[in-house]
């Protein structure tokens, strides 16, 4: 029996413009997690790969799972140009069903953020002297769910030297 082998250690990369979308992936992600999500691949660059299946017939790459991080390379024109229009897949080799199965899998074990450790990210966030802007810029955050996040905390230090209302410090990129 051959010894199995995960498809991220065969990752390769592919033109953009071989690469397309499935026609069931039910995830959506709103507009301020593109933007971050955007903001995280032109900070750190391409951390995963997309998950794809790769179509004999056409020469091309249905993406599983990595939909909103190939979105990013069609939209953002500098990830286009750094990553020279190339994008980092592995290929599954899965039937249909298979390949829906595999990308509501991929969907749902991301999960959601857990509050209380997010709240304690904010605060030590806080601590080390970060602004609110900085926060929100760099988590992806607006300032009501910064708000909310530093009032489950409960601690008095976050609001320490702050005016309550729409200061500057407030306003959003």
């Amino acid at each position: 029996m051959e010894k199995y082998k995960s498809p991220v250690y065969n990752v390769i990369a592919v033109p953009i413009e071989k690469v397309v979308a499935n026609n069931y992936n039910p995830n959506i992600v709103a507009p301020p997690e593109m933007k971050l999500l955007e903001l995280s691949i032109w900070e750190d660059g391409y951390t995963m790969p997309c998950v794809c299946y790769y179509i004999h017939g056409s020469d091309q790459y249905e993406i599983v799972d990595g939909f909103h991080r190939y979105m990013v390379m069609k939209t953002s024109r500098r990830i286009y140009e750094r990553e020279n229009g190339m994008l980092p897949v592995t290929v599954i080799d899965k039937d249909l069903s298979n390949r829906m199965t595999s990308t509501i899998r991929h969907n749902r074990a991301r999960g959601m953020h857990n509050v209380e450790l997010m709240s304690n990210i904010v605060a030590e966030l806080t601590r080390s002297g970060m602004s609110d802007a900085w926060i929100m810029r760099n988590i992806g955050m607006d300032k009501d769910e910064l708000l909310r996040l530093k009032q489950i905390s409960g601690l008095a230090e976050l609001f320490a030297n702050k005016e309550f209302g729409m200061s500057d410090e407030w306003s959003e990129d």
